[in-house]
């Protein structure tokens, strides 16, 4: 399934359930981050204008909702695949109510922390370490994929 066409806005929605299913996402079994993308644009749309939405609206809301949930379910909570390591550690910062203060507190400088969201700053061995640690997963998740790759053929050249 390819991309869904631009960006929709609340006043594209339409207003009926039967107009939503044709015209906007076919409410079926994600199968790929395409498509999990695609509901997730829509969902974006939907939740943003929650207290604005109807009944039908509401309803087309909690089906998409529940099948991005079943994805999720399948792939676990924080699936590589769709998060570099600074987005797996925004993911986790925010399940956890922590701000970028709290992050630079627990690296060792209260001002690290915003560093490190706005990208200006890598993380570390050490702060991925650590935050393996604080939040009990794997170190790789922190790892964006090319990062990760050069560090295992370094393992792997060292012997």
């Amino acid at each position: 399934m390819s991309h869904t066409r631009t960006r929709m806005t609340f006043a594209e929605l339409p207003a009926d359930y039967q107009s939503l299913v044709n015209e906007v996402y076919l409410p079926r079994t994600i199968h790929d981050d395409v498509e999990y993308g695609n509901v997730r644009e829509v969902l974006d749309v939907l939740t943003v204008n929650a207290e604005r939405l109807n009944r039908d609206q509401q309803d087309f809301l909690d089906t998409l909702a529940t099948l991005v949930e079943e994805y999720d379910r399948a792939q676990g909570p924080l699936c590589k695949s769709r998060l570099g390591g600074l987005n797996a550690l925004k993911y986790l910062l925010k399940e956890n109510k922590m701000s970028g203060s709290d992050l630079g507190r627990l690296l060792g400088h209260r001002t690290l922390g915003s560093a490190i969201l706005r990208g200006q700053r890598p993380l570390t061995v050490a702060h991925i370490l650590k935050l393996a640690e604080r939040f009990k997963v794997d170190p790789s998740l922190f790892l964006d994929k090319k990062r990760s790759q050069s560090l295992s053929s370094r393992r792997i050249a060292r012997g």
